[in-house]
Parts: C-alpha cells; structure tokens; sequence
C-alpha cells in the first residue's frame, strides 16, 4: 500500500509521514493536500493564544483529556520557539503532554515556529487539514506564545482562545496588540494567584461594548488548569460558541473567509517562487548591488527593469 492508502485506513504512522511531508514543504506536498482536500471540512478548531506562561499547554492537555472522555477524536499543533541549533521545535510536546500520548482517540505534533511572527508555523494550516482528513472531530491549536502579534490564530481556527494571567503584568499591551479582537473566549488561568479576581472584574466592564456588537457574549472564564479546575465550564463555552456560530451564519462566512485567504496566500507563494527564480535568470543580483553601493543605480529603478523585462509590468 502507498502513503496515501495507509492514511486512510488510520495508519498513524502515515499521518505523521504526512505531516512531515507538508510541514518541510516536501516536493509534491501539494498534490498530497490536493487528494485529501475532499475529505476535510468535518473537524473544529479550537485556538489557544496568550502571553508566554499563561498555562497555554496545560489547559490544552485539559481540555483534550476531556473531549477524549467524551468520545472525541482530538489532534493537538502545539507551536513552540525554533531550535537556533536543529531548526527544529524548540519544546517537545510530549514532554509537556505525556499523558495524552497514551489516549488512542488523541495525536499530537509539536511545530518549530521557524521564524513566523504570527504565532503560527508557516504550515499550521495545512497540518490541521492532514488532521481533519484524518478523522479528528476537534483540533485543538496552541501558539508559540510571543506574546502581542499573535493574530494568525484566527484565520486557522474557528473559537479562539486567549489566556491571562493575574500577575502577567502585559495584558493590557496584549489587548492593544489586537488579542481583544480576535478572542472569543478570555481565560484568567492560575485564578488561585493573588489579583486573579480584579482581573476578571477589568475584562467583564471592557467586554460590556464588545458584547453588543454581534450577540455574542465574550465569556471570561476563570481556570486553575493544572488542578483541572474550570475546565468544564471553558469547554462548555467552546460548544455554546460552536452553536452560536453556526446558528446566526458566522460559522459559513468565517470559513469562507478563510478559504480565500488560502487562495491568497497559495498565489502569493507562487508568484514569490517565480518571481525569485525570473530574477536569477534575468538579473545578476550581485552586479545591480554593486552599482547601487556605487550610486551608479538605485533598487527602485532596478526593480522596474527587472518588472518590465520579465514582462510583469
């Protein structure tokens, strides 16, 4: 049997060779997503973001132990730091999550950010389509944790997540930063700590406007992951916020809109790998530098040459 034919029969290994596959941008990844394209569109996905030690990991291993009790098949993308050495994910997530691996209903993937500053890898979405072609009934993705940029979550996931805590200090330069936009869930984790209270209190009368906006209500939960505390009440949110969606028609235009950022980003990507190879074959890049430092040239000329000898212009 191929890869392909494995992977559709449940073969683990095969989805982690698939991941592999789509994560390095293998020769021919594309095609792969191609064929198993067809087969997604039947798992939701569930967004974790937040500033780095606000308990992101511990209430994502929370709540997938609970959708597994549940009878749930669950895929976790945990985001961690690049590796300066391997260029590999710097955190194992099974170092974070041993006891999941065990579950059979639960598969788990660390990914090296690898630069991208939208606390996403630059494949994230592709490896949750692997997940959803294989089955999974929820998806549950964590960011790297950098803290304020942290946007790209919400064109990846259908309920975002954003997690706080008392003593964090930055939440309000996180909320500036555009974390108040994208959440729809806010979570003050660690809620036995001193100041969790006020906290809470702070993001109920800012949410009071956003609430008016949609219907939605912008529930603040407050959890103590580690002790599993409050983890029922944020899952339940999750559901009520999945019925929420699909019942006023926020759910088909918030995938729509995904899809055509998909589209986009797949034509930038292209036109870039083109663009980068007609400069190679048309230009010496080198020689132009040199005139350039030389004053002899300057890039915004040299930029519209290359435009309109490549017949771009």
């Amino acid at each position: 049997m191929n890869l392909l034919d494995k992977f559709k029969q449940k073969d683990k290994v095969a989805l982690s060779k698939i991941i592999t596959l789509v994560e390095n941008q293998s020769p021919g990844y594309q095609d792969i997503l191609a064929r198993l394209y067809p087969y997604t569109g039947k798992a939701y996905r569930i967004g974790i973001t937040g500033p780095p030690g606000s308990g992101k990991s511990s209430l994502a291993d929370r709540l997938t132990f609970n959708l597994s009790n549940q009878g749930k098949s669950v895929g976790i993308i945990a985001v961690d730091p690049t590796s300066p050495f391997t260029g590999g994910a710097l955190l194992g997530d099974r170092i974070r999550m041993q006891d999941l691996a065990t579950l059979k209903s639960v598969f788990i993937r660390s990914m090296a950010s690898r630069g991208s500053m939208g606390g996403l890898a630059s494949t994230t979405k592709e490896v949750s389509l692997v997940l959803d072609a294989f089955g999974k009934d929820y998806i549950v993705i964590e960011t790297v944790g950098v803290g304020q940029v942290e946007l790209d979550v919400v064109d990846t996931c259908d309920t975002t997540v954003v997690v706080f805590v008392p003593e964090s200090g930055d939440y309000i330069q996180a909320m500036k930063a555009g974390l108040m936009e994208i959440a729809d869930i806010f979570v003050v984790n660690k809620s036995d700590r001193e100041g969790a209270q006020s906290m809470a209190l702070e993001l109920e009368s800012i949410l009071d406007l956003k609430r008016k906006e949609n219907g939605w209500e912008y529930p603040v939960v407050s959890t103590q992951a580690i002790n599993n505390i409050g983890i029922e009440k944020l899952l339940q949110k999750i559901f009520d916020h999945r019925q929420f969606v699909a019942k006023n028609g926020f759910f088909e235009k918030h995938r729509r809109e995904q899809i055509k950022s998909e589209i986009k980003k797949l034509i930038e990507h292209k036109i870039k790998e083109i663009t980068e190879k007609r400069v190679e074959k048309i230009f010496d890049i080198e020689k132009i530098v040199e005139k350039i430092l030389l004053g002899k040239d300057d890039p915004y000329s040299a930029s519209e040459r290359f435009l309109k000898e490549a017949n771009l212009l």
